[in-house]
Protein backbone atom coordinates (compact mmCIF):
# COMPACT_ATOMS: atom_id res chain seq x y z
CA UNK A 1 0.00 0.00 0.00
CA UNK A 2 1.14 3.51 -1.23
CA UNK A 3 0.92 6.54 0.96
CA UNK A 4 0.93 10.34 -0.37
CA UNK A 5 4.18 10.50 0.69
CA UNK A 6 5.08 7.47 -1.93
CA UNK A 7 3.20 9.70 -4.86
CA UNK A 8 6.20 11.75 -6.24
CA UNK A 9 8.52 8.75 -5.84
CA UNK A 10 5.90 6.67 -7.84
CA UNK A 11 5.82 9.55 -10.55
CA UNK A 12 9.34 9.61 -10.96
CA UNK A 13 9.61 6.04 -11.48
CA UNK A 14 7.56 5.78 -14.12
CA UNK A 15 8.10 8.87 -16.09
CA UNK A 16 12.40 7.58 -16.43
CA UNK A 17 14.23 9.76 -18.70
CA UNK A 18 11.55 11.06 -20.28
CA UNK A 19 10.60 14.45 -20.34
CA UNK A 20 8.55 16.62 -17.86
CA UNK A 21 6.65 18.73 -19.89
CA UNK A 22 5.76 15.17 -22.56
CA UNK A 23 4.51 13.43 -19.24
CA UNK A 24 2.92 16.64 -17.52
CA UNK A 25 0.90 16.64 -20.68
CA UNK A 26 0.25 13.33 -21.02
CA UNK A 27 -0.91 12.97 -17.57
CA UNK A 28 -3.21 16.55 -18.44
CA UNK A 29 -1.40 18.44 -16.05
CA UNK A 30 0.90 21.08 -15.80
CA UNK A 31 4.95 20.38 -16.31
CA UNK A 32 4.94 22.96 -12.61
CA UNK A 33 2.65 20.78 -11.07
CA UNK A 34 4.32 17.25 -11.94
CA UNK A 35 7.67 19.20 -10.79
CA UNK A 36 5.67 19.98 -7.28
CA UNK A 37 4.45 16.74 -6.70
CA UNK A 38 7.41 14.75 -7.66
CA UNK A 39 9.20 16.98 -4.75
CA UNK A 40 6.37 16.21 -2.21
CA UNK A 41 4.02 18.53 -2.64
CA UNK A 42 0.36 16.93 -2.78
CA UNK A 43 -1.42 17.76 -5.70
CA UNK A 44 -5.26 19.43 -5.50
CA UNK A 45 -8.00 16.39 -6.18
CA UNK A 46 -8.45 17.04 -9.56
CA UNK A 47 -4.68 16.44 -10.63
CA UNK A 48 -4.50 13.58 -7.84
CA UNK A 49 -7.09 11.97 -10.09
CA UNK A 50 -5.28 12.41 -13.29
CA UNK A 51 -1.87 11.20 -11.73
CA UNK A 52 -3.52 8.44 -10.30
CA UNK A 53 -5.46 7.51 -13.39
CA UNK A 54 -1.81 7.49 -15.35
CA UNK A 55 -0.26 5.64 -12.87
CA UNK A 56 -2.90 2.70 -13.29
CA UNK A 57 -3.78 3.08 -9.50
CA UNK A 58 -6.85 3.31 -7.58
CA UNK A 59 -7.09 6.75 -5.75
CA UNK A 60 -8.47 4.77 -2.84
CA UNK A 61 -5.29 2.92 -2.39
CA UNK A 62 -3.23 5.53 -1.30
CA UNK A 63 -3.02 6.39 2.26
CA UNK A 64 -2.46 9.06 4.21
CA UNK A 65 1.06 9.15 5.84
CA UNK A 66 1.99 6.36 7.95
CA UNK A 67 2.94 7.67 11.42
CA UNK A 68 5.39 5.89 14.11
CA UNK A 69 3.99 3.88 16.84
CA UNK A 70 3.35 5.93 19.52
CA UNK A 71 3.82 9.49 17.77
CA UNK A 72 1.84 12.24 17.37
CA UNK A 73 -0.67 12.77 14.19
CA UNK A 74 1.12 15.00 12.12
CA UNK A 75 -2.10 16.34 9.41
CA UNK A 76 -0.45 19.99 9.61
CA UNK A 77 2.47 18.76 7.70
CA UNK A 78 0.55 18.91 4.81
CA UNK A 79 -0.43 22.28 4.71
CA UNK A 80 2.69 23.73 6.03
CA UNK A 81 3.74 22.60 2.38
CA UNK A 82 1.24 25.10 0.80
CA UNK A 83 2.65 28.91 1.25
CA UNK A 84 -0.50 30.17 1.73
CA UNK A 85 -1.41 28.71 4.70
CA UNK A 86 -0.13 30.62 7.68
CA UNK A 87 0.98 28.23 10.51
CA UNK A 88 -1.93 29.35 12.93
CA UNK A 89 -4.45 28.14 9.96
CA UNK A 90 -2.27 24.71 9.63
CA UNK A 91 -2.76 24.37 13.09
CA UNK A 92 -6.42 24.93 13.63
CA UNK A 93 -6.98 22.54 10.05
CA UNK A 94 -4.85 19.66 11.22
CA UNK A 95 -7.06 19.95 14.77
CA UNK A 96 -10.12 19.78 13.01
CA UNK A 97 -8.80 17.25 11.17
CA UNK A 98 -7.62 15.27 14.26
CA UNK A 99 -11.02 15.68 15.84
CA UNK A 100 -13.11 14.44 13.29
CA UNK A 101 -10.97 10.94 13.28
CA UNK A 102 -11.19 10.60 16.94
CA UNK A 103 -14.88 11.19 16.41
CA UNK A 104 -15.10 8.81 13.78
CA UNK A 105 -12.94 6.54 15.09
CA UNK A 106 -15.09 6.25 18.45
CA UNK A 107 -18.14 5.16 16.79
Amino acid sequence: MATLEDLGRLLQQKRGSRGVREVAREIGISHATLLRVERGHLPDLENYQKICKWLGIDVASIVGPVSQAGSRPVPQVHFRKVPTVSPKTARALANMILAAQAMLSSK
